[in-house]
């Protein structure tokens, strides 16, 4: 299948979901009008890492961002890797990825098993505790939230489900731009080693405590890149045949030729 993805690289707005909704309603327009397949947003679109605004004003189980993304999908009839947003439940707070398909129905969440020290995420937010497996039209996919990519062994932990093997790894991320040279290495490093297409999108701009790189990427699972910005706050296009990840399997099986008797210590 060809599928034509469209990633939001935009500049968060600070603590003011009002806006980020606004620029988010114009931005899947777009790129519903360019036919995007895929609409994938970056982390925590609503409010950036203001966690004194995700905890004095509370988005209870992600209602008010679920409908408003639900809606969209609809009207514009795209399926939406909703980058992610906070969640308030009863158990804490957690930053989750949200994911629609073209008829605006609810298809997945994942929320962040991996919290960064380096953001203070241990702080305020709560570690997720199952997987990031989901299925559009496209076939199986697995998505991811951004510090997740330093632990292979959790992305490879999706690769090995025995009938659902996905095809196309989603990342959604506000990566700092001091680091944006690991960001590009380990994306085309878990391309290469799952064999399937890496589609990353990084956010840009500033907050009051960080800078950060875009970059947002498509990656094939041979590990070449096939579309990327650099820090324009602009949509990123690209199509590419899902069909390839299959070929990419068959002639290099590393699948079948993992030794798991040998994998411990």
């Amino acid at each position: 299948m060809l599928l034509k993805t469209a990633l939001v690289q935009m500049n968060i707005a600070y603590g003011d979901p009002e806006k980020n909704y606004k620029t988010v309603e114009s931005k899947i327009a777009e790129a519903a009008a360019q036919y995007a397949d895929v609409v994938v947003l970056p982390e925590l679109w609503t409010t950036g890492y203001d966690f004194d605004y995700m905890e004095e004003n509370p988005d209870a189980e992600a209602t008010q961002a679920m409908t408003f993304l639900s809606e969209l999908a609809r009207r514009h009839r795209v399926n939406l890797v909703a980058g992610s947003v906070a969640k308030k439940t009863e158990d804490g707070l957690y930053n989750t990825m949200l994911v629609f398909n073209r008829h605006g129905g609810f298809v997945k969440e994942y929320s962040k098993a991996h919290l960064f020290r380096l953001m203070e995420e241990e702080k305020h937010l709560s570690q997720g505790d199952a997987g990031g497996m989901f299925k559009l039209e496209h076939g199986y996919a697995a998505g991811f939230i951004c510090y997740d990519i330093r632990f292979p062994e959790w992305m490879r932990t999706h690769m090995l489900h025995p009938a659902h093997q996905p095809d196309v790894l989603y990342v959604v991320a506000e990566w700092p731009k001091p680091r944006i040279e690991q960001w590009r290495a380990l994306l085309i490093a878990r391309a290469i080693e799952n064999q399937s297409y890496v589609v990353a999108c990084n956010r840009t701009g500033a907050d009051p405590n960080n800078t950060f790189g875009g970059h947002s990427i498509v990656i094939s699972p041979l590990g070449t890149v096939l579309a990327e910005l650099e820090e324009e706050d602009t949509i990123l296009y690209a199509e590419f045949e899902t069909e390839e990840v299959h070929e990419v399997r068959e002639n290099i099986p590393i699948f079948q030729d993992r030794r798991t008797d040998m994998y411990r210590l």
